[in-house]
């Protein structure tokens, strides 16, 4: 990969920033993101966070053979800790799994003072995401879902705002699991992704019903009957 064409992934994640955005990108890995936000003037100026020293180190590199130093900062941190309160306005973080990502913003949500956008891209578990988003005043504003290389990448992106507005009460665990916007549209990514997981649960229940029976097995069952049953209900529109 090269900073002068991304990946489907990471394109799609940078066209969700705001043109004139000072962004973080969080897990930056290469800073392969923030040298083409920079590079194709979609951003004034960038961190590139990340937490490993040897990413790290190919980050600082990627930006120096670019000549970005002026204009991208590499820093070696946790999480949001790269960052003052602030500093950024946009906060991007791509290809971790969902669960990491809510307990990033959750662990440095002081420092998302000045923040208007949040632009997520989840590997698993978009649902811990849009839960945290619903419970600290982030409103949902768009989900796409794409698929590259035969994965299925979910991209979501939150503004500060009213974080039941993409929700129904009646079919907000439904939502929760899918995507609001995502159900809406059940495009052919959406279709493939869920059939999967279906497929996925569906094996785990068969196994389940052989093992021997408790209390809690009952329940993790009966979870994902629920989830099979929804996502089936959703797919057959």
């Amino acid at each position: 990969m090269n900073i002068e064409q991304l990946s489907k992934r990471l394109e799609t994640v940078v066209s969700y920033i705001p043109r004139g955005s000072k962004i973080a990108d969080i897990g930056s890995d290469h800073a392969y993101l923030p040298c083409f936000a920079v590079r194709k003037g979609i951003v004034e100026s960038a961190i590139a966070g990340e937490v490993v020293k040897g990413p790290y180190l190919s980050a600082v590199k990627q930006v120096e053979d670019a000549c970005l130093q002026d204009k991208i900062e590499v820093r070696l941190g946790n999480g949001l800790e790269v960052i003052t309160p602030g500093e950024v306005d946009c906060i991007t973080i791509a290809g971790m799994g969902g669960t990491l990502i809510a307990s990033i913003l959750e662990e440095g949500k002081g420092k998302l003072t000045g923040v208007k956008r949040l632009v997520l891209q989840p590997n698993v578990s978009a649902k811990s995401i849009r839960i945290w988003l619903l419970q600290n005043d982030w409103e949902l504003k768009s989900e796409e879902i794409i698929e590259e290389d035969g994965k299925v990448y979910e991209i979501l992106t939150a503004d500060r705002g009213e974080p039941e507005r993409p929700y129904s009460n009646e079919q907000q665990a439904k939502e929760l699991l899918l995507g609001p916007f995502l159900m809406k549209a059940r495009n052919e990514a959406f279709r493939k992704k869920w059939m999967q997981e279906s497929a996925q649960w569906k094996n785990i229940l068969d196994n389940m019903e052989k093992a021997a029976q408790s209390d809690a097995l009952n329940e993790r069952k009966n979870e994902l009957k629920n989830k099979i049953q929804m996502v089936e209900e959703v797919l057959s529109k």
